[in-house]
């Protein structure tokens, strides 16, 4: 599994960017996609997640109701649309895939997750 992680940028507060990773190397019919962040010296944390076969959701708390996560089918690509950015969702931000169902394990877990892409910089002014 490959994954390509883009989008990022810097943008003031309020404002919004929409991050995208393609995927390739497989068929992912029965795979979860998830996006991950990370702050130096702070751990990785679950963003949000969307089933591959049925687009079924799971968010952050932080991120609920401000970022909303999807997939194409046909272009094998998960995006990630952040809307109302604050300065805290400042951080590297990381796609990852797993071939379990959406909730099985520890869903929210960086180590439930076997696949990742390059992180792409995500920078919010105030």
């Amino acid at each position: 599994v490959q994954l390509q992680a883009s989008g990022g940028g810097l943008v003031q507060a309020g404002g919004s960017l929409r991050l995208s990773c393609a995927a390739s190397g497989r068929t992912f019919s029965n795979y979860v996609m998830g996006w991950f962040r990370q702050d130096p010296g702070k751990e990785r944390e679950f963003v949000a997640a969307v089933a591959w076969n049925d687009g079924s959701t799971l968010y952050a708390n932080s991120v609920k109701g401000r970022f909303t996560i999807s997939r194409d089918n046909a272009k094998n690509t998960v995006y990630l649309q952040m809307n109302s950015l604050k300065p805290e969702d400042t951080a590297v931000y990381y796609c990852a895939a797993r071939g379990a169902p959406l909730y099985s394990g520890h869903y929210d877990s960086p180590a439930a997750f076997a696949s990742w892409g390059q992180g792409t910089q995500v920078t919010v002014s105030s």
